[in-house]
This record gives C-alpha cells, sequence and structure tokens, in this order.
C-alpha cells in the first residue's frame, strides 16, 4: 500500500525530473529559453564590397532610430563618400546632396527630417567606430556618418558613436582618398539585417 509519504516522494521526483530536463535544456542551448538578443546592423554595399555595420541602440537609440529610417527608405543608396582623410576617417550620408550629376556641395546637407539630439556616450571612437558626422553644434546630427580608419579617441564625448564595422574594414580602407575624392566611392545600396 502506498503510504502518503512515498507518494509525495514521487510527485517530488517527477518534478525534479521536469526541472533537470528544463534546466538541462537552458544550459545546453540558453537561447531557446532566455531568447537571443538581436541587434539592427547597417549592410552597405560598396562597389569594392560589403561593409557589416553593427549598430548600437542601447547606446544611441536616437541615432540608430533615423539610421535605419533613412536606410529603409532608401535615402543612402547611391551616396557618395565625400570626405575621406587618410589615417582619419571616411563620411559619407549627406543624402540630400550627396548623390547625382552635381555632388559639389556634397556634406553640406542632409535629410528633410529634424536633427537629432547629441547622444554621447562612453564607447571610444577606435579603428571601425562608427560616428554621427554633425556641424559645431553637437546637437545636429542628421544623416552623415563617419567610420574610422584609425584610433580616434581624441573625438571621445564629442561625437556620437552609434555603430561598428563587423566586417569589411578592408573595403573601408579601400575608400578613395580625398576632400571630396576626385572619383569618389558611393553607397550602391544600404539596408537594415538584425542579426
Amino acid at each position: 500500500m502506498n503510504s502518503p509519504l512515498k507518494r509525495a516522494g514521487a510527485i517530488v521526483g517527477v518534478f525534479a525530473v521536469i526541472a533537470a530536463a528544463i534546466f538541462g535544456a537552458a544550459i545546453a542551448s540558453p537561447t531557446a529559453s532566455l531568447g537571443q538578443e538581436t541587434k539592427p546592423h547597417l549592410i552597405l554595399t560598396l562597389d569594392k564590397g560589403v561593409v557589416d555595420i553593427e549598430l548600437m541602440p542601447d547606446v544611441a537609440p536616437l541615432h540608430v532610430e533615423r539610421i535605419v529610417t533613412l536606410t529603409e527608405r532608401g535615402d543612402y543608396d547611391g551616396v557618395v563618400f565625400h570626405r575621406v582623410i587618410d589615417g582619419f576617417m571616411a563620411q559619407t550620408g549627406d543624402v540630400q546632396y550627396g548623390k547625382g550629376a552635381d555632388i559639389s556641395m556634397a556634406g553640406m546637407g542632409g535629410s528633410d527630417l529634424p536633427d537629432v539630439q547629441a547622444e554621447f556616450n562612453k564607447t571610444s571612437f577606435t579603428r571601425g567606430v562608427v560616428g554621427a558626422a554633425r556641424t559645431q553644434d553637437p546637437n545636429t546630427f542628421n544623416s552623415q556618418f563617419f567610420i574610422c580608419f584609425n584610433d580616434c579617441t581624441f573625438l571621445d564625448g564629442q561625437y556620437t558613436v552609434f555603430g561598428k564595422v563587423v566586417e569589411g574594414m578592408d573595403v573601408v580602407d579601400a575608400i578613395t582618398r580625398g576632400e571630396p575624392p576626385a572619383t569618389p566611392d558611393k553607397i550602391v545600396s544600404a539596408k537594415i539585417e538584425n542579426k
């Protein structure tokens, strides 16, 4: 005859097996139970290759939102790299003047959206980091951005970091230099992917 104590022991044993199975599954595959965080990536296709930039909504949500909006509208497609300084950075993103037959004013424009407030953060401007271009007023980011060729930590705390190149830095290194370059490289197409 089953005593209440044996039945309680059996129930506890069943719960222990179920808990072990769930806990074991979580250890074997933490994303199955905890959910994997994805980040938006800005994928730039240039004539020389593809650049994958992981965006950082956790440190600069308003900047990332703007980049995503302009990318999804197709505004970056065809935009040139209008200011490329060897050993420093490559700047692009002028969706107003940075494409078409006459790009003589590239670097002077932005989008039809209002400027974005600065979101200074503790991420340093190291090689491959992507920052928001602006005027002397820190709250004037609109559409232009730059990618650092080398260490640019002297910009820390003065410009907003919102991304980092995770693949294709060799493509960035190959961008034609000049202010503006005689024959500028351009963003053939831009898209957002969540990874």
